[in-house]
């Protein structure tokens, strides 16, 4: 019982920023990426496994965080329901600040999570490509496609400067 116990502490403390921040970009609400976070640390208890490096667990746990997202996305439930934020009046939207954050996480899912993986938390497109299923040249599409994208969500940046 110990063991266990103590594998979750260590995975709570390296991991759950990384999994909750990863979630929300993907779902945008707190509460479900903390569903899923949740869902990966249980899964990982329940079926322990050794891994090559830390880099590796940590490739495999934000790979068990995204597809716990997709899959919870594209569940029957999810689609039938909506938040009771949606069904509330909705004052007029205000001005953007032009928050960088707040513009990646207004991008569609698949970009704003090569966006986040690269520049949020330092990964090659290679390692995002394997982190996500996807091919790398996928990968690299949807850098630049994300980046064209807050490049018009945040005014343009036409001196050179890149995202």
């Amino acid at each position: 019982m110990n063991q266990i116990q103590d594998q979750a502490e260590r995975l709570a403390h390296t991991y759950a920023d990384a999994i909750l921040r990863l979630s929300y970009t993907y779902l945008k609400n707190t509460q479900d990426a903390q569903d899923v976070c949740q869902t990966v640390f249980v899964k990982l208890l329940a079926d322990p496994r050794e891994f090559q490096s830390p880099d590796h667990e940590r490739a495999y746990i934000l790979r068990m965080a995204a597809n716990a997202c997709k899959d919870l996305l594209k569940s029957p439930w999810r689609q039938r329901t909506c938040g009771l934020e949606a069904c509330e009046e909705t004052a007029a939207p205000e001005a953007s600040g032009g928050d960088v954050l707040e513009a990646v996480n207004t991008l569609p899912p698949h970009y704003r999570a090569v966006i986040y993986l690269f520049y949020y938390e330092g990964y090659q497109a290679a390692e995002i490509g394997k982190i996500l299923g996807v091919p790398t040249a996928t990968v690299h599409t949807r850098l630049a496609r994300g980046r064209e994208k807050l490049r018009t969500l945040l005014g343009g940046m036409d001196d050179g400067q890149t995202v």
